[in-house]
């Protein structure tokens, strides 16, 4: 499975820990930055992975700045980017379950490092149940 990462500066620790926890079980990884803890614009990142996924490169993608705020809205201009702040492992859950969430974000401000690897396992291991949320899933994008 390819997932592709990202992050701002906020985020660049537990990005690099997360690129290392995924290779280790055997994900195919693209890091898109950044590389460092320099101050960087979240949406330039946010942009580049939902872009990925949109297009197809990617089957998830996974954002990560201090609040998840800023990276979630950005992903989410992206028509097919369904992109879900998840704080908790049942978050991470349902948003796959019930709203085939594709692009996974992470507050890392207010979360442990541990707890994040559990969040994205959970994510990453949980299917959309289809079904009644199928129909709902098919109204999310802008038809304007």
């Amino acid at each position: 499975m390819k997932i592709v990462i990202g992050s701002d500066h906020a985020g660049y620790e537990y990005k690099a820990k997360l690129v290392a926890f995924l290779t280790g079980k055997g994900f195919d990884i693209e890091d898109i930055g950044p590389f460092s803890t320099d101050s960087v614009d979240y949406p330039d990142f946010a942009h580049a992975v939902a872009t990925k996924v949109e297009e197809g490169n990617a089957e998830f993608g996974i954002l990560l700045c201090g609040s998840a705020q800023g990276v979630t809205m950005t992903a989410n201009k992206h028509q097919k980017v369904r992109a879900a702040l998840c704080w908790m492992t049942d978050i991470a859950a349902l948003a796959r379950q019930h709203n085939n969430a594709n692009v996974l974000t992470l507050p890392a401000r207010f979360i442990a490092y541990e707890y994040a690897e559990q969040i994205v396992d959970t994510f990453l291991s949980t299917d959309f149940e289809g079904g009644r949320h199928e129909a709902r899933v098919n109204k999310i994008a802008c038809s304007c």
